[in-house]
């Protein structure tokens, strides 16, 4: 059996459908890039991906790329995988991670669980159809 044969019966992650908000956002992940919006308005981020500004209620927002560092807000270390997917990647933590840009992101972190307080940069899982999915590592 090949390699390829072996990774088509492990199960994967659930590929999420990018919406018309999301979708420029999915785009920047095929090269691997952090992008969040930005209302022109009140200049707050915008997480996650809307049509309008939650903190204003302004309609135009603009993607910009964003350093994918941050500092572990919260976090939470799973022992029981969440997926079939995951169940090689436990321990694993789900984990808030406040941005340099002033954003907050709920993601993972796979390896060695961080605490609240420790940077880290954004990484990437990489989905089935080329897509991939933001993920941290400790810096």
């Amino acid at each position: 059996m090949t390699e390829n044969q072996v990774n088509e019966n492990r199960p994967s992650i659930p590929v999420p459908e990018p919406t018309a908000a999301s979708a420029p956002f999915w785009a920047a992940t095929r090269a691997r890039e952090l992008h969040m919006q930005r209302c022109v308005a009140c200049a707050r981020l915008v997480w996650y991906p809307r049509s309008a500004c939650p903190h204003c209620g302004h309609d135009e927002l603009h993607w910009e790329r964003l350093s994918g560092q941050g500092v572990v807000y919260a976090v939470s270390v799973h022992y029981r995988p969440a997926l079939p997917a995951l169940a090689d990647r436990v321990p694993y933590a789900v984990v808030l991670v406040d941005l340099d840009e002033g954003a907050r992101i709920m993601s993972n972190v796979f390896g060695p669980p961080p605490r609240v307080g420790d940077p880290v940069n954004v990484a990437w899982a990489p989905l089935p159809d080329g897509r991939n999915l933001p993920t941290f590592e400790l810096s």
